[in-house]
């Protein structure tokens, strides 16, 4: 077995030359930096910027008093190209810290060493795999043309072969699917980098991804090769007590809080839904919803806990956003009131709908369109309409068809393709998130009188 290494051990990459150069110089009114799009880096979630890069070089930016200039490439030699030309100070995002990438950047900010791991499921009353030799006979779906059927290749050779390597398209499955498809027992497992397999398993917290298959890499932001002073000075600033802490709150956020929502046999023989049916009542009519379809977006969202709260910082019985309510001059701190949840969320329906009935004219489609902008942002959903129009999949209706082009979205050629605007978004969520709540609410029609 590989030595052990931290999946996403994050660090301070020393100054080369101390403090005295960074000194010399004045950081820049606006700080120009690049990322990319993708689920830790940098993504919009109902329509708030996100993502550990983002949020850390926007801390870096805020502190320094200087403004942040975002700009998003779409691979990382673009990235460095820019860096090169000179049209951005920083790349925040992992760039590998080896000899090829040593020539045009140099490293600073956080350092994260990742390894490939494998991805297998935990069964009760079976060991998992603990060692690479064991892999002989299993059988193994890798992304075609990618970095971790190169490993795995290379690993069967060092082991005297014996691994079934299944190659998979990776224009119709990516690293999440498989993932997933490990959870699900559709396939028995899969080789991915270490902090992608962490925030997965946030969630799908049945999946083992302890056996390391690879040596560690290590990564990290850059500035370009010339700019010592500046790698300084974010190394400096990485190194103090306030970043630090951030960051560690960003691991624990990103790596390590379940996202994960055990499936529920809700309970309709009691001949209500919940406490709130009344303020449901209430308001449903000023949506034109029935108030049962209402109930069941507040069980999907809350489970009916007026005080919840999510790891993006949705608060309520309708989980609502801080920066929503304050759009609809409702203080944060009367999110956990489950009326003015229930308020918030019905101004904020009534609006979604209205934004989009020029796209879905039909009024009872159009629910599930809005029930999806809801939950990850109409940002993402205008993105989706545009991809299923321009992939000859109905733009006005969502399953099978808008509900295809949102999955699409975790698929780096789909999220850089140029009629999407807002980038990656995990479209499993929400296409899930639409079925649990239409599922929810057939049930609930047919059990409770309105």
């Amino acid at each position: 077995m590989l030595a052990a290494a931290a999946a996403l051990s994050v660090v301070s990459c020393s100054g080369r030359h101390g403090d005295a150069e960074a000194d010399d110089h004045h950081l820049p009114d606006t700080l120009r930096v690049v990322t990319l799009f993708g689920p830790t880096s940098y993504f919009i979630y109902r329509d708030d910027p996100m993502g550990y890069d983002y949020t850390l070089v926007d801390s870096l930016a805020a502190q320094k008093g200087m403004v942040l200039d975002l700009k998003v490439a779409h691979t990382l030699s673009a990235a460095v190209e820019m860096l090169d030309s000179g049209k951005v100070d920083l790349i925040a995002y992992d760039v590998p810290i080896t000899q090829h990438y040593k020539q045009y950047v140099l490293p600073c900010g956080p350092e994260n060493y990742t390894t490939q791991v494998l991805v297998q499921p935990k069964v009760k009353g079976q060991a998992p795999i603990e060692d690479v030799t064991e892999l002989v006979g299993r059988d193994v779906y890798v992304e075609r043309d990618s970095k971790y059927l190169r490993r795995l290749q290379n690993l069967n050779d060092e082991i005297g072969g014996g691994i079934n390597i299944h190659e998979v398209d990776g224009d119709t499955l990516i690293t999440e699917d498989l993932i997933e498809m490990v959870s699900d027992g559709k396939i028995p497992l899969t080789v991915v980098d270490s902090d992608i397999a962490r925030l997965n398993r946030t969630y799908y917290p049945d999946l083992d991804i302890d056996l390391e298959v690879s040596f560690p890499q290590r990564a990290s932001w850059a500035v370009a090769p010339d700019k010592q002073w500046l790698a300084d000075s974010i190394n400096a600033w990485f190194a103090q007590k306030e970043p630090q802490e951030i960051n560690a709150d960003l691991l624990k956020r990103y790596f390590e809080q379940t996202k994960f929502t055990p499936r529920f046999n809700f309970d309709f023989s009691k001949g209500f839904i919940s406490q709130y049916d009344n303020i449901f009542k209430k308001y449903a009519p000023e949506v034109g919803w029935d108030w049962r379809l209402l109930a069941a977006q507040a069980f999907q969202e809350s489970r009916f806990k007026a005080n919840a709260k999510s790891w993006v910082g949705a608060r309520g019985l309708m989980q609502i956003m801080p920066k929503t309510a304050r759009g609809y001059r409702t203080s944060v701190s009367k999110l956990n009131n489950p009326e003015t949840s229930v308020q918030v969320a019905t101004k904020f329906i009534a609006d979604l709908d209205r934004y989009l009935m020029k796209y879905v004219p039909n009024d009872k489609e159009r629910i599930k369109f809005v029930i999806a902008a809801y939950n990850v942002g109409i940002a993402h959903v205008y993105d989706a309409i545009a991809l299923a129009d321009k992939y000859g999949l109905d733009p006005q209706v969502w399953d099978d068809n808008v509900s295809t082009a949102i999955l699409m979205k975790m698929n780096p050629k789909y999220y850089n393709d140029p009629v999407v605007k807002y980038g990656y978004c995990r479209g499993t969520e929400t296409v899930n998130y639409v079925k649990n709540i239409t599922d929810f609410y057939e049930q609930a029609r047919r059990e409770i009188h309105a």
